[in-house]
């Protein structure tokens, strides 16, 4: 099954050469899993031609705020619908999870608690899982169609559910410690209060279940769908 990745932002260039960019750090977590992939750099305006070029969809994280004024926002979100309608499904990431969220009516804004960094406990349907989180925006008004999923008291809509559409998930289960580590000596200085980073390195070292999310994204896009635009998608199988 063919995945296509919609690059909506990269990882700092200090620490792409080591840990690698959104892309390949999406391919690592999903690696042995019967899929290929095919990246698309949307932050970049390169789009793909069609929803059907993939059997699935999936949204990377970006610094940028799915409200801001971006040249790729508004046909990302014009991609979104369509694949929505299309049924193609998508799993989101972060600003993916945000920006599909926007997309089909809901409501993204900056948290007044402000900024959830590394590793933080979520409830998914009373299994405890540990990912590492990095932002400050959060879904604050989900879609009619989105069904929660998994949440926390720092963020109540911390992963969605759109039938058998989308599946949506704010922490990022392919960020690993050292990666954290990175964005905090490139990316807070000025921007994240330094007592909440100190509080990330001290929950630093743990375990993480990013396979759980891994296992669950598998699910979702190898899920029976039972409508004819699956016998035409490019690359589905």
């Amino acid at each position: 099954m063919r995945i296509g990745i919609l690059k909506c932002g990269q990882s700092p260039e200090e620490l792409r050469g080591e840990l690698g960019d959104y892309d390949t750090m999406f391919e690592r977590l999903l690696a042995g899993r019967g899929f290929d992939f095919a990246s698309y750099h949307v932050e970049n305006m390169q789009f793909p031609q069609d929803v059907r070029e993939a059997g699935g969809w999936l949204l990377t994280g970006s610094r940028h705020g799915v409200y801001e004024d971006h040249a790729f926002i508004p046909p990302l979100e014009d991609f979104i619908r369509a694949a929505y309608a299309a049924r193609v499904p998508m799993v989101g990431i972060c600003f993916g999870h945000q920006i599909i969220a926007q997309a089909l009516g809901g409501q993204v804004a900056k948290h007044p608690e402000g900024w959830a960094v590394g590793p933080q406990d979520y409830d998914f349907g009373g299994e405890p899982v540990r990912l590492n989180a990095w932002h400050q925006d959060q879904v604050i008004r989900r879609p009619e169609a989105a069904e929660i999923i998994a949440s926390n008291p720092f963020c109540e809509n911390a992963a969605l559910v759109y039938d058998d559409r989308a599946f949506t998930v704010q922490a990022h289960p392919e960020f690993d410690d050292a990666f954290i580590e990175g964005l905090i000596e490139h990316r807070a200085r000025g921007t994240v209060p330094g007592a909440l980073l100190d509080r990330a390195r001290a929950r630093m070292g743990g375990p993480l279940q990013s396979g759980s999310i891994a296992d669950r994204i598998e699910a979702f896009f190898k899920a029976p769908r039972s409508f004819a635009a699956q016998a035409t998608r490019q690359g589905a199988a």
